[in-house]
C-alpha cells in the first residue's frame, strides 16, 4: 500500500499544495495521504478527496544547545558560499549589533565559521543539533507517531524550517524515504542551510537543479527532479478565472485608462514602498506620465495595510487590493505563517495579473507572475546606503535577481525621473520585451504550469515504487 504523507508547514505551502490540484492528483497516485500540518485543522476545507486525513504537528520550540548547532551549520554555510553576494549579504545583516550574551555567542560562531566551513563540519554540526533533540518529546511522540501511520513517503513542502527538523529526524530514524520541495527560487543562492538531509528533492527548473547539485555537493543527480512549481499552477485553473467585466466592477475601475499596479513587499524588505507609491501616485495626478492611468496598489499577504493609511487619506483616488489572507491561529511565534489565502483572493490576484497594463514592484517574486501573463514589469530600487532610504538596490546583486536583471526582461528604476521614464515607455510600446519575459519565465520555471500537480505527484509515486 502507498501512503503518502505530506509536510504543510505555513500559507504558503498550503496555497501551493492544497488550493492547486495537487490533492487531487495525489489521491490517484497513493491508497492514502495524511497531512502533516504546521496550520491548524480548522484552516483546511471541509471536504477534501476520499482518504486524506490531517494531522496538526505539535508546535516545537529549540532549546539552547539545538539552537547553537544549527546557527553553526547555518553560519558555515553561509561562510562556504560567501563569494555569492545574496549569502554574503546576509551575513552581513545577521551580524549582531549588540553585547548581549547570546550575540556574543553568535559572534564567536562568525568567529570561527570564517575558517572551519567544510562540508564536514556542516554535517558534523547537522548531527549535534539532531542529537541535542532525538530524546526530546515531540521528537519521541514524532517517532510514536509514524510507527503507528506507517507512511510509505513523506514529502516536505519546503525545505527550510528549522521547527521541522525533528519531524525529518523521526522520519529519518523510522527509515522513510523523504522528498523536499524547493520552496522559492532565491531559497538556494542566498538563504542558510535547509532544515536537514532529504532523500530526493523537487525543483522548479533546470537552473535550480544546477544550483542545488552545487551548494549541496552530497546531492546526486538522480535524487534532484525538475517538475515546475505548483505556485503559479491556480493561474491556468478555471475555478480561479474571472472576467474582465467583473474585475472592473470589483475595483471600480475605469475602463477608458490604463492601470497600474504596484505590488508591495513586506515591512521587513519594503521600506522604500510608500515613497514609490506617492511617486506613482503624484505623477498620475500632476500628468506627468502623458497617458492616462490610474493606479492600484496590492499590499503584502504577510501583514494589514495600516502602514498605508497616510497614504491612502492624501491620494483616495489609488484603488487598493489589500490581500485577503485569513490568520487561522493566535500568538505564534511566526504569526505570518499562520495565514492562508482565501479562494477570492486567488481569484482577485489572477485579475490583476491578467488585466493590469503594468506591474511595478521591488525585486520581488511577483515579477514573475506578471511576466506569465506577458505584462511588463519596472523594479524599483530607490534606496542606497548615500540617500538615506532603505537599501533596496544591494537586493540588484543577489544571484537570483542578477539574472533578472541581465536579462533585461524587466526596467530597473533607482529614482522618480527613472520611474516615471519607464512607466511611459512600458504602456506606450508594452511589448517591447516580450521575448525577453519569455526567456526568463523559461529559465525560472522549466515546465508547462498545466499538469505541474500531476507531474509532482507521479513523481512522488515514482520514488515510492
Amino acid at each position: 500500500m502507498k501512503k503518502l504523507g505530506i509536510v504543510i508547514t505555513d500559507g504558503v505551502g498550503f496555497r501551493n499544495f492544497v488550493m492547486s490540484d495537487f490533492l487531487e492528483e495525489a489521491s490517484i497516485k497513493f491508497d492514502t495521504i495524511i497531512i502533516y500540518s504546521g496550520l491548524p485543522i480548522s484552516a483546511y476545507p471541509a471536504v477534501l478527496p476520499s482518504r486524506i486525513t490531517i494531522k496538526e504537528l505539535d508546535v516545537f520550540v529549540e532549546g539552547k544547545w539545538t539552537w547553537f548547532f544549527r546557527k553553526w551549520k547555518e553560519l558555515a554555510h553561509l561562510q562556504k558560499y560567501q563569494s555569492f553576494y545574496g549569502m554574503k549579504d546576509n551575513l552581513h545583516s545577521g551580524y549582531p549589533k549588540t553585547n548581549t550574551a547570546r550575540s556574543l555567542l553568535v559572534k564567536i560562531i562568525y568567529f570561527f565559521t570564517q575558517t572551519i566551513h567544510s562540508s564536514a563540519s556542516i554535517l558534523f554540526a547537522e548531527k549535534l543539533q539532531f542529537l541535542s533533540f532525538a530524546k526530546h518529546k515531540i521528537t519521541t511522540g514524532y517517532i510514536q507517531m509514524l510507527r503507528e501511520d506507517q507512511p510509505t513517503h513523506i514529502f516536505f513542502t519546503h525545505q527550510r524550517p528549522p521547527y521541522l527538523a525533528p519531524f525529518l529526524y523521526a522520519a529519518i530514524q523510522s527509515k522513510i524515504p523523504v522528498s523536499s520541495f524547493i520552496f522559492s527560487w532565491d531559497n538556494l543562492a542566498s538563504k542558510g542551510r535547509m532544515l536537514g538531509t532529504f532523500d530526493y528533492f523537487l525543483v522548479w527548473s533546470d537552473l535550480m537543479k544546477k544550483e542545488l547539485l552545487y551548494f549541496y555537493p552530497n546531492v546526486k543527480e538522480d535524487q534532484v527532479r525538475v517538475v515546475g512549481t505548483p505556485q503559479f499552477e491556480p493561474y491556468v485553473m478555471d475555478k480561479y478565472k474571472i472576467e474582465k467585466q467583473d474585475f472592473y466592477v470589483k475595483f471600480t475601475i475605469e475602463d477608458s485608462k490604463k492601470i497600474i499596479c504596484f505590488s508591495c513587499a513586506d515591512v521587513s524588505i519594503g521600506a522604500n514602498d510608500p515613497v514609490v507609491i506617492r511617486t506613482i501616485a503624484n505623477a498620475i495626478r500632476e500628468n506627468q506620465i502623458g497617458i492616462p492611468c490610474q493606479l492600484l496598489v496590492r499590499t503584502s499577504p504577510a501583514e494589514g495595510p495600516e502602514r498605508f493609511a497616510a497614504i491612502q487619506k492624501d491620494f483616495p483616488e489609488i484603488i487598493w487590493n489589500n490581500p485577503k489572507w485569513i490568520l487561522t491561529r493566535e500568538n505564534h511565534a511566526e504569526s505570518w505563517s499562520q495565514r492562508i489565502p482565501s479562494k477570492e483572493d486567488i481569484r482577485d490576484l489572477r485579475s490583476l495579473l491578467e488585466y493590469v497594463d503594468l506591474n511595478i514592484n521591488m525585486c520581488s517574486t511577483m515579477s514573475l507572475d506578471f511576466m506569465l501573463f506577458d505584462k511588463p514589469v519596472i523594479n524599483t530600487v530607490f534606496g542606497n546606503p548615500e540617500n538615506g532610504l532603505y537599501d533596496d538596490q544591494r537586493f540588484l546583486g543577489y544571484d537570483h535577481f542578477k539574472k533578472v536583471v541581465d536579462s533585461q526582461s524587466v526596467t530597473i528604476a533607482k529614482n522618480p525621473t527613472e520611474l516615471i521614464d519607464q512607466i511611459k515607455e512600458a504602456l506606450v510600446n508594452p511589448l517591447a520585451r516580450a521575448k525577453e519575459r519569455k526567456a526568463m519565465i523559461d529559465l525560472q520555471i522549466s515546465k508547462e504550469l498545466n499538469g505541474t500537480s500531476a507531474r509532482i505527484a507521479a513523481t512522488l509515486s515514482e520514488w515510492n515504487d
